[in-house]
């Protein structure tokens, strides 16, 4: 039931966000330039001066972003060295970047149905095999696909903790 236009107090207002995952990966991915950064090694460009050109950052922000991915392990610095020149570093993904990869189809499928140009979206996903379009689903654990985003629930989980209790909530992942 939605709480929101029957006048009742929503669940949610009950449990503490101090610990809220979807805040702490903000800190880390939330800001603009942290996506162009991943959007760009996502799609092959890995080097400093290639990347900044390319996304037009600032070296300082640019610089910024590439040091917070590095140090939370979603990217890796790789040094290599053209024949006569210092050595350099490129950014490659981890597996915990790697795991970025849906969010990053899902905003930029997101972005395309509402903020394409009319001649449509700049980058499109495709399957590398058969060349189909690729999207990201909601998909249960029991492998039942949700096409009605009405049916996904948020729910306490083991690490909830309600308003002004310290710890985890006992029985909260239910």
């Amino acid at each position: 039931m939605d709480t929101t236009t029957t006048g009742e107090r929503p669940p949610a207002l009950d449990w503490s966000t101090a610990n809220c995952q979807v805040e702490r990966a903000l800190g880390i991915v939330g800001q603009r330039a942290s996506l162009v950064v991943l959007r760009e090694v996502f799609n092959g460009v890995r080097r400093f001066d290639d990347m900044q050109r390319h996304a037009g950052l600032s070296r300082q922000v640019l610089s910024d972003r590439l040091a917070l991915l590095v140090e939370h392990d979603v990217l890796r610095r790789v040094p290599y060295q053209r024949a006569g020149e210092r050595e350099r570093h490129e950014y490659q993904l981890t597996e915990k970047g790697f795991d970025l990869y849906p969010f990053l189809v899902a905003l930029a499928t997101w972005g395309a149905r509402y903020y394409a140009d009319p001649e449509g979206p700049a980058v499109e996903f495709r399957h590398r095999e058969c060349g189909e379009p690729v999207s990201a689903v909601l998909e249960c654990d029991a492998g039942h696909r949700l096409d009605d985003l009405r049916q996904v629930a948020a729910r306490p989980g083991p690490g909830a903790q309600r308003v002004g209790t310290e710890g985890p909530a006992v029985g909260s992942g239910t």
